[in-house]
């Protein structure tokens, strides 16, 4: 396991070649200005490489102790100069041509980060608005994948009606222990953060993963879980002041106006309430089965 063993030529199922002896990956990064329009970092190849001089993402071969992740991440480091502190990845999109894949990492950047041709795979690098992608000469492979990556921009938040799901997990005896078992259920939803969710509901374009920011609110007799305090990372703790469903509103209200909420609930009067401001509702099995 050394650095750069995935450089080399793949054949795959479909018997074409490919760059990466175990696969390749790319990080999409992407900034929503104040408008809504999502902005994507693209970079133009070098004359000399596979398809020079098209438009696609800073990316290459995946080295065999790498997941798609850090292999995106380390690639847009050398081809762009990109810090990866500064993005929070979002989905992944895997391309399966048989035997070998490309994997597209979707990160969301808080601005236009500072990127540049920083070797010579790239000739130039480039923040480009969505709507405008198709109209540069796109790598082959990037072209294919961009319609079914474009809707899925947009970052996905979670939230949570901590009561609800956790009411439907009578075997845990909840009725017991509220803040308790409050507490279980938020030590379990950290792991999944970082796992991210491989199913999502109805509504929601189709990534292999999505990695969405989540906001568990946590009413009554369960707020005690939320010592010490909110989580740090893509997990946030509210506590209600008062009624569980207004502050699920009001977290729905608070979205950006480019993300896309998610309420995980049973609850029909909650569930009406926010469909009524656009968000999308799934009960707690979906969340619960992913667990």
């Amino acid at each position: 396991m050394t650095a750069k063993d995935g450089d080399g030529w793949a054949l795959c199922a479909l018997g074409h070649q490919h760059w990466g002896l175990y696969g390749a990956a790319g990080l999409l990064t992407v900034h929503h200005t104040l408008d809504g329009m999502p902005y994507v970092l693209m970079q133009k190849r070098a004359w000399w490489s596979h398809h020079g001089g098209t438009w696609g993402l800073p990316g290459g071969a995946r080295d065999s102790h790498e997941d798609a992740i850090t292999g995106a991440l380390r690639e847009a480091q050398e081809e762009a100069t990109l810090d990866a502190d500064l993005v929070r990845v979002r989905g992944l999109y895997v391309d399966d041509h048989g035997g070998w894949s490309f994997q597209t990492v979707i990160a969301e950047a808080e601005g236009l980060l500072d990127a540049a041709p920083a070797n010579g795979e790239s000739a130039d690098m480039r923040w480009v608005a969505a709507d405008e992608v198709v109209s540069k000469e796109l790598h082959p492979g990037f072209a294919d994948s961009w319609p079914r990556i474009r809707p899925a921009l947009s970052p996905v938040v979670v939230v949570l009606d901590m009561a609800n799901i956790i009411g439907a997990r009578a075997e845990h005896g909840w009725w017991k222990d509220r803040a308790g078992a409050a507490n279980r259920l938020l030590n379990e939803l950290t792991p999944l953060c970082g796992q991210g969710l491989g199913q999502m509901p109805e509504g929601v374009p189709a990534l292999t993963r999505w990695f969405p920011r989540m906001v568990a609110v946590l009413e009554g007799a369960a707020a005690s879980a939320a010592d010490p305090g909110p989580m740090t990372g893509d997990l946030a703790v509210v506590v209600a002041g008062g009624s569980g469903d207004d502050a699920i509103v009001e977290a729905v209200r608070g979205m950006r106006p480019w993300e896309t909420a998610l309420v995980v609930t049973a609850d029909r009067g909650l569930r009406e309430r926010v469909t009524a401001l656009g968000a999308l509702v799934a009960g707690p099995r979906w969340l619960l089965k992913q667990l």
